[in-house]
């Protein structure tokens, strides 16, 4: 588990003005990393500070990072210093935090280290050669359940596996990028008819966070509970957009295909595990007579501190509503310690059968829902009407309803989707995600 030292320091300032502002989301605390470009140069690392970028590719020309670090800085995407191990990467994160604390003079008055994060694009963090998204949130999988299987909710493997399918890696794109509506088959209109095929009318959001790995593990050899935090890196913001209605028709007996396979958006800052460490907690408790998890899914250590309390928020911002100056609407508001199954569970029973994980793959948590109706990381479910327990047919809906007069009960053309997220705990620095966002752009047909 990754330890509380001087780089958490609420005291700790930086002589990057801007990263003193209380209310900015990457204090000298945070360093998140993320690959950016500028007029100036193609995708490089860099480090978020304030409301500037550091050129990690500059520090590692001018070997001002540990010997280790100083190549992999210079490298396209993150793999390289996600390849480091535990304590490399403490020794970078100890180095760049006295490079930018006011102690720090090497960088002090070096323009062509840094740049206005303004003027910066992003590219996705890491070359992903496998993402996975899991299901980790008992709460929406019982909400979902009652749509659909009201005396039964919860499928029997649920409270004894973390469930995940293989997503498609090739469509995860960065905040920012157009995500068009898809195209596929539907269900028949009537049982017994023929499906049809057109543009997704039932077009959704999956509020999740997700997490990259760091070191993997070789082919056939699994990695323990034990070792499952050390392999992992840091964590970001995750929407899976989701085509419900293409969902529905597909998803048996195999699950999701098409339906989720056409975009994935990740927010291009990576929050380190080392800048989480003042933010972990015990992982969700359990209701009395559920299973407890197998050996290999169960530490005393992950059962205390397998937690991640991170705040997050979804907000909506319709075409209309930014012609006229609306700000985005809030829609809901939920909290990572919602999680059935923590990330170092996931991680390891992903490993168990062997699978080789590598430097950069990702996975998510599933929709993060909580017990209320506006903690509810989805539109199928925020505005289903019914709730756990409630047998309430899943076509019975509440529109969501906006400033300009439009409602929604899912996504329309136009619409842009903003997924937000940070961690405060007393006496350490609050920390931000940046923002998780995509405009859905109208369906080639």
């Amino acid at each position: 588990m990754y330890q509380v030292n001087e780089t958490h320091d609420i005291n700790l300032t930086s002589w990057v003005e801007s990263a003193n502002d209380p209310a900015c989301e990457f204090p000298i605390q945070n360093l998140p990393f993320c690959i950016f470009m500028h007029p100036e140069n193609g995708p490089t690392v860099g480090v978020g500070i304030g409301d500037k970028i550091l050129n990690l590719g500059y520090c590692g020309e001018q070997a001002l990072l540990p010997a280790h670090s100083n190549v992999a800085a210079c490298d396209t995407k993150l793999n390289s210093l996600m390849e480091l191990n535990a304590e490399q990467r403490g020794e970078l994160r100890a180095c760049l935090s006295e490079l930018l604390s006011d102690s720090g003079s090497a960088l002090v008055g070096k323009e062509d280290a840094f740049v206005e994060m303004d003027s910066a694009t992003f590219e996705v963090p890491a070359q992903i050669g496998d993402y996975t998204d899991f299901y980790a949130s008992i709460f929406h999988a019982r909400n979902v359940g009652s749509m659909f299987r009201p005396n039964n909710p919860l499928l029997p493997n649920y409270k004894h596996i973390p469930i995940g399918y293989h997503g498609r890696a090739s469509s995860v794109v960065v905040s920012g990028t157009e995500v068009r509506r898809p195209v596929g088959q539907q269900a028949p209109a009537e049982e017994g008819g023929s499906p049809g095929r057109g543009p997704c009318k039932l077009l959704d959001y999956e509020l999740e966070v997700g997490f990259y790995v760091s070191q993997g593990n070789e082919l056939g050899e699994s990695i323990s509970i034990d070792q499952a935090e050390s392999r992992l890196f840091g964590m970001c913001l995750v929407n899976d957009w989701s085509a419900r209605d293409i969902q529905k028709w597909e998803y048996v007996p195999l699950g999701p295909f098409l339906a989720k396979s056409f975009a994935t958006t990740v927010s291009p800052w990576v929050i380190t595990m080392e800048a989480l460490a003042p933010f972990r907690c015990a992982a969700l408790k359990r209701d009395e007579g559920d299973p407890a998890p197998m050996d290999y899914l169960h530490t005393d250590e992950n059962q205390a501190n397998g937690g991640v309390d991170i705040k997050l928020e979804v907000a909506l911002a319709t075409a209309k509503m930014r012609e006229s100056g609306h700000a985005p609407q809030k829609l809901s508001s939920g909290s990572f310690t919602n999680m059935y199954w923590t990330i170092a569970q996931i991680l390891t029973h992903h490993s168990s059968n062997g699978c080789n994980m590598q430097p950069g793959d990702l996975m998510a948590s599933g929709t993060v829902s909580g017990t209320t109706r506006d903690s509810r990381g989805c539109l199928l479910e925020l505005t289903w009407d019914g709730e756990f327990g409630n047998p309430v047919p899943g076509t019975q809906r509440t529109p969501i309803e906006l400033p300009t007069g439009e409602e929604r009960k899912f996504l329309g053309d136009g619409d842009e989707l903003i997924i937000s997220g940070y961690c405060q705990a007393d006496g350490f620095r609050r920390i931000g995600f940046g923002q998780c966002a995509g405009i859905v752009a109208p369906a080639r047909v």
